[in-house]
């Protein structure tokens, strides 16, 4: 008997092809009977019901459909034919239902908002698309509206309310500040699903004027943003604390309506002092459990994918320490249409009975209704076959002309489902789907399964016979599966041979061969043994198999279920596996594991080890070389090598490594050729032709390497053609009408012959040429001239050499030379963004005009000239590179309100091609900087005089200037603040009215249309009276600057000498200013260590006279020059000049000594003697004159700077220390003598500054005491 069963379930996906065969056609199927098989319609891609587009997109409406054969579309429009033929703007894609509305053209997205549906018809029916609604996005603005600030006091709750703009789809809301940082939430402060900032209870830390409510649209990707909300929180104390008040919802009951499988929100948010905890509970229930959350510090309570069973009351409870309120939510939960048995596809043979079922389920219960290819079934047309009961269509004894789409519509208040589901007659004959001679290999006593994967309808008989003219299978030993595959449960050796399967319909027969072939089974005929071995001893394991002589086994070892240590001491033969100096770790279960395609077997054994007995030292060693080298089995390519191991030193050998010689090609040098384990004694070496080799071997064990064995025999290997081709080939232009093909040459051994050569070919590529081809010497280049500029070439090269050629190269893809681009890009435009940056547009150039590899392209920009100055002046051109193919780019750096010029240009591997015409852009006003200088002088008692240079960089016409200035007193404290605002062609102002003896701080800026700019600060006192001569000051302030340091000078007046010091900093910089002390009295300092090309602002004060300084002034260091430094005291120049000095002083002393000698006292050098005037008492040695006073000769002279004119007057203002700060202000002049006698001339009214009363002019003796 022949038996019947179901398909095991390892077999199952036989099953499901044959299913789907026999169910549905919309199932992948072989591609051959897809191209023949007729099939209605099946909609595979729709847009979504709901469809909101983005208004500044093409509108794309999807609809794709498969049949056969394919099917046509068309589309309804708010339920009337939408013809698209009448609107330009909408195309439908090629071989689609797919619409394209072109919005980026001139359409509007609003005047296609509307219904639309896709029908996709054939012969064999029409299916229809869900309604699809089409909406564009909208993001309005905001309402205009006058936000009051709010005024709350402290503890009490407070409500920021959001009321965003209604948009499609809904906004998402967050509250942030004016930094555009999150505002912090907690459980006091938290925003509500509405999208208001709710309070529980205010503090003073909430007093803020940036609350500000912002709303993404994401679909547009913009932000909408609400004015900013003002909270002012005023404190009452004590502060009154009260019990839990809800905010949202209000009152005790509410109701909420939710729908199946949608998330559940519920809120409550209190009010109250302390803060309220919000917790939640489900009257008469549980909360359900992993699918509810609490958000919002539990104040908003999240269930998702709801069921009808989440229907009920849901409270929500708020406690503090005054009280509890409670709120209690009505919740309903509704469901839209959902599918409990959708229609499927039916195919059936004519004459046969089937039944599509529509089974739906809702809340409210969905109504069904039928349609047959798109039009309400009341009103199809008649099939007798059909009958329509309900939710169900019953055919019988369908026809071909049965074929059609049926759709299945269930809706409800809140949605609807449509299914299409086709019903195809069709009448096939059979087809076998199973390769014809499919070969299937099983090992013996193992089951086999022999496909026979078939279609036809009616549905075909399946029938199995073994061999050519064999009788029909029957019997225990088979059995026959529905999908016709037969199953041998037990194959043997005899059951091996040709099967054949025969289908059968009653409209036709076909039938098909298999082969099946019987193999051995794998065995381990050696298994491993259980060993016991010492600690750094060596073990094996034997694993020696049986297998059919067709298969390949693999054979695998693992320790433990895992893989080897990746250890050296393992080694994997071909039989066993040996571990060499066994230690503590390598205790485990040791697997051996064979496979085949077929199949698998595996035997483990235990290895255990045990302490070894102690043993005497052991001197290790490097092995010595191998001797007796011994080659044998001489072939073409390969060779065997022997050798006998040297002492291996107390070290086990781990491998031996093998070199050769080529002493045809490269005598005397070595080269590695392989290595081996160290239990070998022999290799199988592989060989290449053309070699003249000898061999040596060096052992290698943990010590280290041997010395090499003796080189073996020498062995020339025959001559043969190349076996491999040149590398890295390549097929580069470096002219613009050639190529140049170029290639790694190969080494001397792998020419395998003499006469190595190298064919070259090349054609162009995409053209219907011949390859020319070329031989040319061992070289590695070799250029092709006179082809077109940069187009494709299919380029190879071939070895060859006296024997033949090389196997067939591959081809590679080069490109002839490049040459400059053609044409310019066009339509550049410039878009300024602000006063600093500008945006630059244009269009690509044609590809075919780059004429190389396109690298990108070039913005040439430059100023014009500033549009404030009016003046033009050459600038350097600046470039900017966009690499690939932008087409367009950012140009940062701009100067404000100045005249740009630019150009694009193209660029590939040749260069930049031509430039696109000039294209003038200006940027807009900026704010100015500081003003260059500001100066105060001339103070008087109420008034002081400003002057003030313009700004260096005005960026803009300046349109004012802001003076703002207050007082500080003694312990640097600031006054009020006063502000004057000055015209811009003004450059200097009296300030007058001002307190006397007073310290003022000034703040001065420059304005243009756009701001203000940055500002510079200066002080200055107003003088105690109008004796300006004993009022301290410091004035004059010069600086000398060089590259990296300038010279500070000054001039100081005032009753007695300060300690200086001198205060700097970079110009227009907020940072602190750098003190440096100046040594002595002196009026002059160095700074030093400056950085090249900088402005720097400087000023200079006194310590210990209430801390007055000077102005502030400005200077630039130079530009850094790449010069040599030149050591000064290495010149000859220098060294010369110092040496004539040195002499000229040892002449003066000389000439001093011989006076002093023979001099006198004078009466007025008596009269000095008896007064003893400190004030013209002898000098020090550190004011660079003699400590001792004992001639009339010496006399105290001027300091170092001071010159006498020539009516011997010394001016106050020309030195810090002249002699008239000896004189009460009169002139001071010498007498012949030398000495003072404006001492004793008994003037004591004020003389003018510049005296008349003698021109006699000083003797040259007492012009060198002056000078000594």
């Amino acid at each position: 008997m022949m038996k019947k069963m179901s398909i095991p379930t390892s077999k199952a996906s036989l099953v499901l092809f044959l299913c789907q065969i026999i169910s549905a056609l919309d199932v992948p199927l072989d591609s051959k009977l897809l191209e023949e098989l007729s099939q209605p319609p099946t909609i595979t891609q729709q847009s979504p019901k709901d469809y909101i587009v983005d208004p500044r997109e093409n509108i794309v409406i999807q609809c794709e459909a498969k049949g056969k054969p394919p099917p046509s579309f068309s589309w309804t429009r708010n339920g009337t034919h939408f013809d698209i033929d009448k609107d330009a703007q909408v195309t439908m894609k090629p071989n689609s239902g797919t619409l394209v509305v072109n919005i980026m053209n001139g359409g509007k997205a609003e005047a296609y908002e509307g219904v639309y549906q896709c029908t996709a018809r054939n012969e064999r029916g029409a299916a229809i698309s869900n309604n699809i609604v089409i909406r564009p996005s909208r993001s309005p603005l905001w309402t205009k509206e006058k936000l009051e600030p709010n005024h709350v006091r402290e503890g009490d709750s407070l409500v920021l309310h959001c009321r965003p703009p209604v948009g499609l789809p809904p906004p998402i809301i967050f509250w942030m500040d004016n930094a555009f940082q999150r505002l912090p939430q907690s459980e006091r402060v938290s925003q509500g699903l509405n999208g208001d900032l709710y309070f529980a209870n205010v503090q003073p830390e909430d007093t803020r004027e940036d609350y500000i409510c912002y709303a993404r649209f994401n679909h547009t990707q913009t932000i909408q943003q609400k004015q900013p909300i003002s909270v002012k929180v005023f404190s009452t104390k004590p502060v009154t604390e009260r019990p839990p008040v809800l905010l949202t919802p209000t009152g005790s009951t509410s109701t909420k309506v939710e729908l199946r499988g949608n998330v559940l929100l519920l809120e409550c948010i209190a009010a109250g002092l302390p803060t309220p905890v919000i917790r939640w509970i489900k009257e008469g229930g549980e909360l359900p459990a992993n699918r509810t959350f609490f958000e919002n510090f539990k104040k908003t309570l999240k269930i998702i994918d709801v069921s009808e069973a989440d229907s009920g009351n849901y409270k929500c409870i708020a406690r503090n320490t005054l009280g509890s309120v409670h709120h209690v939510i009505s919740v309903t939960v509704k469901a839209a249409p959902y599918w409990i048995t959708a229609p499927r596809n039916l195919v059936l043979s004519p004459g046969e009975d089937g039944t599509l079922i529509c089974r739906a389920n809702g809340n409210p219960k969905p109504s069904i209704s039928w349609l047959a290819n798109g039009v309400p079934i009341a009103i199809a047309p008649e099939d007798p076959s059909r009958k329509v009961d309900g939710d169900t269509i019953i055919f019988s004894h369908v026809q071909e002309r049965s074929s059609a789409v049926y759709q299945c519509n269930a809706s409800n208040e809140y949605g609807y489902l449509l299914a299409n589901a086709f019903v195809n007659v069709l009448a096939e004959p059979p087809r076998i789907l199973t390769p014809a001679n499919k070969l299937y290999q099983v090992i013996a006593d193992s089951p086999a399964l022999l496909d026979c994967a078939y279609f036809g309808s009616p549905k075909p008989e399946i029938e199995w016979f073994k061999g050519v003219k064999g009788s029909i299978l029957r019997g225990n030993e088979y059995v026959f599966h529905d999908n016709g595959t037969l199953e041998i449960p037990v194959a043997q050796k005899d059951s091996a041979g040709t099967y054949t399967c025969v289908a059968r319909n009653e409209l036709g027969k076909i039938q098909n061969e298999v082969q099946l072939e019987i193999k051995d089974p794998t065995m381990i005929i050696k298994q491993p043994e259980y060993k016991v071995i010492q600690r750094y001893g060596q073990v094996s394991f034997e694993c020696i198999i049986k297998h059919d002589s067709t298969l390949l086994p693999t054979v695998i070892w693992l320790k433990d279920n895992d893989e080897l240590p990746d250890d050296e001491r393992f080694l994997v033969g071909k039989d066993n596996l040996t571990i060499m100096n066994v230690t503590d770790k390598d205790d485990g279960t040791y697997t051996c594991i064979v496979n085949t395609t077929l199949d698998s077997v595996s035997a483990s054994a235990v290895l255990t080890v045990v302490a070894a007995p102690p043993t005497p030292a052991i001197i290790y060693a490097r092995p010595n070389p191998p001797f007796d080298l011994e080659l044998t089995g001489q072939l073409e390519r390969s060779i065997e090598l022997s050798w006998i191991p040297g002492d291996e030193n107390n070290s086990p050998i781990t491998n031996f490594v093998i070199e050769y010689e080529d002493a045809l090609h490269e005598p005397g040098v070595w080269h590695y050729q392989t290595e081996v384990s160290g239990t070998q004694t022999t290799a199988q070496l592989k060989l290449s032709p053309y070699v003249n080799y000898s061999f040596r071997v060096i052992a290698v064990n943990k010590i280290g390497r041997s010395q090499p064995s003796e080189p073996s025999e020498q062995y020339l290997t025959k001559s043969a053609s190349p076996d491999e081709n040149p590398a890295n080939v390549q097929g580069i232009g470096s002219e613009p009408d050639n190529l140049v093909i170029t290639w790694e040459p190969l080494k001397g051994f792998q020419s395998n012959g003499p006469g190595l050569q190298y064919k070259v070919s090349w054609r162009q590529k995409d053209v219907d040429d011949e390859w020319t081809s070329v031989i040319v010497a061992n070289v590695s280049k070799y250029i092709v001239s006179g082809t077109p500029t940069f187009v494709p070439y299919e380029v190879k090269v071939q070895a060859l050499n006296d024997l033949g050629y090389a196997p067939e190269p591959s081809e590679v893809i080069g490109h002839s030379g490049e040459d400059l681009p053609m044409v310019a890009p066009g339509n550049v435009q410039v878009h300024v963004i602000n006063s600093t940056l500008a945006k630059v547009h244009w269009d690509p150039v044609p590809l075919k005009t780059v004429r190389g590899h396109l690298q990108g392209y070039k913005v040439y920009y430059w100023k014009v000239q500033s549009l404030s100055r009016r003046s033009r002046r050459h600038v350097e051109k600046k470039i900017l590179t966009f690499r690939g193919n932008k087409t367009f780019g950012m140009l940062p750096g701009l100067e404000p309100y100045s005249s740009y010029k630019l150009n694009v240009r193209v660029v590939n591997g040749k260069g930049e091609g031509p430039a696109s015409p000039d294209k003038v852009f200006k940027t807009p006003e900026g704010v100015p900087s500081s003003p260059s200088f500001l100066k105060i002088t001339n103070p008087t008692l109420d008034s002081l005089t400003l002057e003030w240079g313009s700004p260096t960089h005005p960026n803009g016409v300046l349109t004012s200037y802001t003076l703002k200035f207050q007082p500080i007193n003694n312990t640097h404290e600031l006054g009020p603040l006063v502000e004057i605002r000055i015209p811009a062609n003004e450059s200097s102002l009296i300030l007058k009215n001002l307190n006397y003896s007073t310290r003022y701080k000034f703040y001065f800026n420059a304005q243009t249309s756009v701001g203000s700019g940055s500002q510079i600060t200066e002080e200055a006192v107003t003088i105690m009276d109008e004796v300006q001569s004993l009022y301290p000051r410091i004035r004059n302030v010069t600086t000398a600057a060089a590259e990296t340091y300038a010279n500070i000078s000054w001039e100081y007046e005032g009753p007695d000498h300060a300690n200086f010091y001198v205060e700097y900093g970079v110009a227009g910089s907020k940072e602190d200013w750098k003190k440096e002390i100046v040594n002595g009295s002196r009026s002059f300092f160095v700074l030093k260590g400056l950085t090249p090309g900088t402005a720097y602002k400087v000023r200079v004060g006194a310590e210990g006279l209430s801390g007055f300084r000077s102005s502030e002034d400005v200077f630039e260091t130079g530009p850094a020059m790449a010069s040599r430094q030149v050591d000064i005291a290495t010149q000859g120049w220098f060294i010369g000049l110092m040496c004539a000095v040195a002499l000229l002083i040892l002449i003066l002393l000389i000439v001093c000594f011989i006076r002093r000698n023979k001099g006198g006292k004078y009466p007025v050098k008596e009269k000095e003697d008896a007064h003893a005037d400190p004030e013209i008492q002898p000098m020090k040695e550190d004011d660079g004159t003699f400590g001792e006073y004992s001639d009339a000769e010496d006399h105290k002279p001027l300091k170092k700077g001071s010159r006498t004119p020539s009516d011997r007057t010394v001016k106050k203002e020309d030195s810090d220390d002249s002699l008239v700060d000896y004189g009460e202000g009169v002139n001071g002049q010498f007498n012949e003598d030398g000495s003072f006698i404006g001492q004793y001339s008994g003037k004591k009214e004020k003389e003018p500054a510049e005296g008349n009363e003698s021109s006699e002019a000083p003797s040259p003796v007492n012009a060198m005491n002056s000078f000594v």
